[in-house]
């Protein structure tokens, strides 16, 4: 599973509606391929609502199912035998040769953690478990100044170098362990999509843990509707319906994690920058990208820098961004000028 840390406990930010959500198994029934299971600890959902005559469902449904154990035995953390964990077991300062996959995936990574000047980093997930959000569970206990300061010294994205040609990667801290789970499962969205449309299949819905990617249209031959949802505790309520085609979208919260202590409120988001949690009042954020890894990431990262920092960010860079904030009266939203020209 490579579904933990940063986003644990919060997979299903955004809710998936396909307008009249109640008729379900109707749609289940109209769609050529409908598949629904599990994988990286977090369900999926991908639908198609048109398919060549020569494509057989179960045939794409074994591909997908195929693809996607191949990539969790790449980018998962749990089993100790995948790319990444021997890679996190390697003690050496050596050259790794790592798959074209994962090299996509840890370059994309790096890529985002320069944007957004260490807001998004592989690297955190020591800190995340520090805080009592890692695998182990919650500890309700805040760190200390001084471990939070010896956690760090082990931490940074800056000290994983890339070799482009050779495809190769090397720890200049040989303690440092990444983690993908802020990333690999857009990565994993956007190769589905890519093998349904190597299959023939243009209109389809692929997601994986609440990140989507859309293209055409949808079983009524309309835009696929997907609705944000509100950044409520208690309950499940719509925030805000989008209906997107062509495009890849992801969200990021930290509503639904977090643990309090003497009426503070430590969120499960951890800046790697300072190894605490984030305290501003940013929400959620929604991204709308080319790519759902990029979306993953950015959605990540956006969260971290907060309403104010993100939001320049966004404008600076032309990432379409939906923030949800935190305010006495409730929520407000505030969009960057690129998330109102994809809406149009």
């Amino acid at each position: 599973m490579f579904l933990e840390n940063l986003k644990r406990g919060s997979v299903l930010l955004l809710l998936v509606f396909l307008l009249l959500a109640c008729q379900q198994q109707i749609e289940k029934s109209q769609y050529p391929l409908h598949y629904s299971d599990a994988i990286f600890g977090t369900s999926f959902t991908i639908k198609a609502s048109l398919i060549p005559e020569s494509v057989n469902s179960n045939s794409v449904k074994k591909q997908i199912k195929q693809l996607l154990d191949g990539l969790n035995g790449q980018m998962s953390t749990y089993q100790q035998d995948s790319a990444l964990s021997l890679i996190n077991q390697n003690i050496s300062s050596e050259w790794i040769t790592v798959s074209e996959s994962l090299y996509e995936v840890l370059k994309q990574a790096n890529n985002i953690s320069e944007l957004s000047n260490g807001a998004f980093d592989i690297t955190v997930g020591p800190l995340v478990n520090l805080w009592g959000f890692g695998p182990d569970g919650l500890s309700y206990t805040a760190p200390t100044d001084e471990k939070i300061k010896k956690t760090l010294v082990n931490t940074g994205f800056k000290y994983l170098l890339f070799n482009d040609e050779k495809k190769q990667i090397k720890k200049e801290v040989i303690s440092l362990y990444l983690d993908l789970s802020a990333i690999a499962k857009g990565y994993a969205v956007d190769r589905v999509g890519l093998l349904l449309e190597a299959n023939g299949i243009e209109n389809y819905m692929v997601e994986i843990g609440g990140e989507l990617r859309l293209k055409g249209l949808n079983i009524n031959k309309k835009p696929w509707r997907i609705a944000v949802e509100k950044p409520t505790t208690d309950k499940r309520m719509i925030q805000k319906v989008l209906p997107l085609t062509d495009i890849s979208l992801a969200t990021s919260g930290d509503y639904r994690n977090f643990f309090e202590v003497e009426d503070i409120r430590f969120s499960h988001t951890i800046d790697p920058r300072s190894g605490k949690p984030i305290t501003h009042k940013l929400a959620s954020i929604t991204i709308l990208s080319d790519t759902t890894m990029k979306a993953d990431a950015l959605a990540t990262a956006l969260m971290v820098l907060g309403a104010e920092q993100g939001y320049q960010l966004a404008e600076k860079e032309n990432i379409a961004a939906l923030f949800i904030i935190k305010t006495e009266d409730g929520f407000v939203e505030k969009v960057s000028s690129s998330f109102v020209e994809k809406l149009r």
